[in-house]
């Protein structure tokens, strides 16, 4: 979801996500070389060291902590923070990982709540990826400022997102909600400097080639939150339509994101 996550719509980011757990790898299997180069995109921003201690927030099944942890760049376990028990559950067991089942806000202290141990910071690194759109906007200059406030002297903050327009070979529907729903990546950046960070902002792209059905497929499948939006009989037609304005075999396209990197300089 890329709206308020408040009432039904946390509801429903919550179904969305315990729904799609048990087989949301299998969406990425066509492509390691994408994992791969985020993973080491990721690396390369953050300018991770092996002493480094990093909490992934929104990490999901952990499909990019568990490559970040295997580079040899950053000290164990990564710290892998998410709300949904059941993306967290497919998390590797092993000395790795550390799965946290918490929100961006429980750890950034908006609701009163904490992240005990360790696992509460302070961290050298901290990587939000494809997730701040999960907090609510009145929500994201706090919830940014109480990540700020989790990070080691010297700390860096990476948030990884989609720019407002994206280049998927979507339907229309879905396009024009995404450009309507995602946040500025200039936004995300000036809340960063309000939280007292150092700001980089830099655009970062790849071509993904993916098999005609299996595009089809992970659509269907609702592989991104914002198809969640749309009830089964709209999805389907969807599809179709995708299917109508691209019959080529493989989908080609460049995916393109944004790297909103704080670093905290001086203590608070």
């Amino acid at each position: 979801m890329q709206r308020e996550p408040d009432g039904g719509t946390r509801a429903r980011t919550a179904a969305h996500y315990a729904t799609l757990a048990d087989h949301y790898d299998t969406n990425w299997t066509h492509s390691e070389s994408f994992l791969s180069w985020m993973a080491d995109e990721i690396v390369s921003v953050l300018g991770l060291g092996p002493a480094d201690r990093l909490a992934d927030v929104g990490s999901g099944t952990g499909l990019f902590a568990r490559r970040i942890a295997a580079s040899g760049q950053v000290a164990l376990p990564v710290v892998c923070i998410d709300p949904s028990a059941a993306m967290l559950a497919q998390i590797p067991t092993g000395p790795e990982l550390l799965p946290v089942e918490a929100s961006a806000e429980r750890l950034a202290g908006l609701d009163g709540g904490s992240v005990p141990g360790p696992a509460g910071g302070p961290f050298d690194a901290i990587l939000v990826k494809e997730a701040i759109h999960h907090v609510a906007p009145h929500d994201r200059p706090s919830v940014l400022a109480g990540l700020a406030d989790r990070l080691a002297l010297g700390g860096r903050l990476l948030v990884v997102m989609l720019p407002t327009r994206i280049d998927y070979p979507l339907f229309d529907a879905a396009l024009s909600l995404f450009t309507a729903l995602q946040p500025d990546p200039e936004a995300i950046a000036a809340g960063l400097r309000d939280a007292g960070l150092e700001v980089s902002l830099t655009y970062h792209q790849t071509e993904l080639r993916i098999p005609r059905e299996r595009y089809l497929a992970m659509v269907a499948d609702r592989y991104m939150s914002l198809l969640s939006e749309f009830d089964d009989a709209t999805l389907a037609a969807g599809v179709e339509e995708i299917a109508t304005a691209h019959p080529e075999d493989v989908y080609a396209f460049n995916d393109r994101f944004a790297f909103v990197l704080g670093t905290r300089t001086e203590r608070r």
